[in-house]
């Protein structure tokens, strides 16, 4: 048999034994790109009607807060709950706040008030729709294909962010917003439909799931159960760390870019990052990442310490460009590794927990970032670097001074404190060391429930 049919028997493996997933991996891709699409359709109206920046990012904080408080409480219900269903639910739920929103419109009464309202009551849905979809994914996938499967969850992103702004903007001029809140309730459907014709295999529940204690200990099981193993909790932080970068990239890039160039340019550039993710996706999707995530997880964030360095260093649109793609280009690394060590450690009947738990610190870690950095940047370093600024005479000899340079010498030190921070991590040993000391508690799990002969994981009659 030669290399070439070798290759495609194991590329039919793998698309085999990944089928289910697949499934409801493309059912979600279309409900994705139906959300995202809506969401800038929503984020332009708002703008238009109020010309206001703080009420647009007041659009981002009810879709954000909601789920960072819902998150610990959705979890252990999602533990207890049929998964499938949860997805099922959350996914028909979610889309009453774009009706409602698309009612409105037509009776010429929406309101921007109206659109926070919806973006909170879609934002509850979606804190059980997260973590039941990321908890599913080891009941769906063989152990060995985690981190393509989280690779390809990290391309589904990637390709909303890239199509969501031109196909929302086309489908303004021509649709307006509610044929294109329509188009997000058929996208919707059609992802019910996809999980409607799979079976998900039923979760062993462990002692300790089941154990009915009090709902503050329901809600808290997720924490006590990181705490209690350092090594995990050390990956989630290092996940949240990685998203507080990422805040503070978003609110930097574009006063940066605009010092340099224009309004078209810096929409070109940031497609250019959107397609560093899908990319990113893409590679983690087919080539399946390192067989020890630590080192995948660990040596990504060296680099972006680098990347962000080299990014502030001179005033260069190129090499800022260039820097923040490569940035992009490492978070999917990071996020499917991460995601695959936790799912191959912690015990399915937990994950919904553990999962929500993750969301929760990383949604919040996001804006976080968002507002240190931007307040960082106009308040502190920015006037540090001014022609006349207290440190234009030292590090402005060497950096440059001037209107952008102060964001320039912050990106530096985020990247320098990336450096720092990573290298202090990987010292620690429980962190080092966290993918030898736990079992791979889904070992029996995966080779039994995914196995694509067994009889409890199949499609709906």
């Amino acid at each position: 048999m030669s290399n070439i049919q070798i290759m495609e028997k194991s590329r039919l493996t793998v698309l085999r034994e990944m089928r289910l997933f697949l499934i409801v991996w493309v059912g979600q891709l279309i409900a994705i790109i139906g959300t995202t699409t809506t969401g800038f359709a929503l984020d332009v109206w708002v703008y238009n009607r109020t010309g206001s920046v703080t009420q647009f990012a007041l659009v981002s904080l009810f879709n954000t807060l909601p789920y960072v408080l819902i998150s610990p409480i959705a979890g252990p219900l999602v533990d207890k709950w049929d998964r499938r269903k949860t997805m099922i639910i959350a996914d028909l739920l979610a889309c009453l706040g774009t009706i409602a929103i698309g009612v409105l419109f037509v009776m010429g009464r929406l309101e921007v008030w109206h659109i926070y309202l919806a973006n909170t009551f879609t934002a509850v849905f979606m804190a059980f729709h997260s973590p039941a979809y990321t908890a599913s994914t080891v009941l769906l996938v063989p152990q060995q294909y985690l981190t393509r499967a989280n690779g390809l969850m990290s391309l589904m992103y990637g390709i909303s962010i890239i199509i969501a702004p031109t196909l929302g903007g086309f489908l303004l001029s021509i649709l307006q917003l509610p044929g294109i809140i329509l188009l997000h309730i058929t996208n919707v459907l059609i992802a019910v439909v996809s999980l409607m014709l799979v079976r998900f295999p039923q979760v062993n529940t462990s002692d300790v799931a089941t154990d009915r204690g009090s709902f503050v200990n329901e809600t808290t099981y997720g924490f006590k159960y990181l705490t209690s193993r350092p090594g995990l909790l050390g990956l989630v932080l290092f996940s949240a760390s990685s998203f507080y970068l990422v805040g503070g990239i978003n609110v930097i890039t574009i006063p940066l870019v605009l010092n340099y160039a224009s309004v078209g340019v810096l929409g070109t550039i940031m497609s250019l990052f959107g397609i560093a993710l899908l990319a990113g996706g893409l590679l983690m999707s087919i080539w399946g990442g390192l067989e020890r995530k630590i080192y995948a997880i660990c040596g990504c964030m060296l680099l972006n310490g680098v990347f962000l360095f080299v990014a502030g260093l001179q005033p260069s649109l190129i090499v800022f460009t260039v820097s923040i793609f490569l940035f992009s280009l490492t978070q999917p690394i990071i996020s499917s590794s991460t995601l695959a060590a936790i799912q191959s450690k912690v015990e399915p009947s937990v994950q919904g927990r553990i999962f929500a738990l993750k969301g929760a610190i990383e949604a919040a870690a996001l804006p976080l970032g968002q507002i240190t950095i931007g307040a960082l940047a106009e308040k502190v370093f920015e006037p540090l670097m001014a022609t006349d600024g207290y440190l234009a005479g030292s590090i402005g000899q060497i950096i440059g001074v001037g209107s952008g340079r102060g964001m320039g010498l912050l990106l530096m030190m985020m990247g320098v404190l990336s450096i720092l921070g990573t290298s202090i991590a990987y010292l620690y040993p429980r962190l080092r060391f966290v993918e030898d000391e736990l079992p791979n508690i889904n070992d029996a799990v995966t080779s039994q429930a995914c196995h694509p002969l067994n009889p409890d994981l199949k499609l709906s009659a």
